[in-house]
């Protein structure tokens, strides 16, 4: 299986990642990934960028050496509605919006109200993707979040840092998303969530993973940069 597509990269922007998003490109350009998503943390993350960095992301070429960048963000769930850590206006702007649980924004909660907080957040009509799921401090209704996303069009990521150097006792919850994902017919991204270019387009735990849960390549769409694009735009037309 081959993995084209990267949906969750960060660069110094974020303000605990080492890279520019030109070492970036220069890196994915080797390993032979075709599109990278800009998902540096939204302004709730202490040390992030303020909103002003996210309105100007239109400077940004839409190509760098000769890798197709989405301008985004890794938006912070900031509370168990839902709510997101950027306005509307500026969220609707953007090429894809990852939305994701942090416990320096959000103290982890019940996992009645950790639920709560990420179906939230997808029936807001802004998120494409839902981050790393699997983090063991936000115990979450995993069957429930799968049909929220199901229902409302939205990706769920397996975050190969998760499964390595971020998030330890990740395995097992991402394993059984996986699984269900399958069963539920959820469509599956593969993000690096890199926060330094030689992690950019590393997914080997991820799919490592996959495999063992009979994850296919129909399950994700992290290996065709068109079929991502032509996601991407259906949910922008509704």
């Amino acid at each position: 299986m081959k993995i084209l597509v990267d949906t969750h990269t960060h660069t110094i922007a974020s303000g605990h990642a080492y890279s520019t998003l030109l070492e970036n490109c220069l890196e994915a350009s080797k390993k032979g990934i075709k599109l990278i998503a800009l998902t540096d943390h939204g302004p709730a993350m202490p040390g992030g960028p303020h909103i002003f960095y996210f309105g100007n992301l239109k400077a940004i070429p839409s190509e760098i050496n000769g890798v197709e960048v989405l301008k985004g963000v890794e938006a912070n769930i900031i509370d168990y509605d839902g709510r997101l850590d950027l306005d509307e206006e500026r969220l609707s702007r953007l090429d894809i919006v990852v939305a994701s649980l942090h416990d320096v924004c959000i103290t982890p909660g019940s996992k009645k109200d950790n639920t709560r907080a990420i179906i939230g957040a997808i029936k807001s009509g802004m998120v494409d993707i839902i981050a790393h799921p699997g983090n063991p401090a936000f115990e979450i209704d995993k069957k429930e979040v799968l049909k929220a996303a199901k229902d409302y069009n939205v990706l769920i990521e397996i975050n190969n840092s998760s499964l390595g150097i971020s998030r330890p006792g990740s395995y097992q919850n991402c394993s059984e998303i996986a699984r269900m994902a399958v069963d539920m017919g959820n469509l599956l991204t593969l993000g690096s969530d890199a926060h330094i270019c030689y992690h950019i387009g590393e997914f080997k735990e991820a799919l490592n993973m996959l495999k063992e849960c009979g994850v296919t390549e129909e399950n994700i769409i992290s290996t065709d940069v068109e079929r991502l694009k032509r996601f991407l735009k259906l949910r922008r037309n509704k």
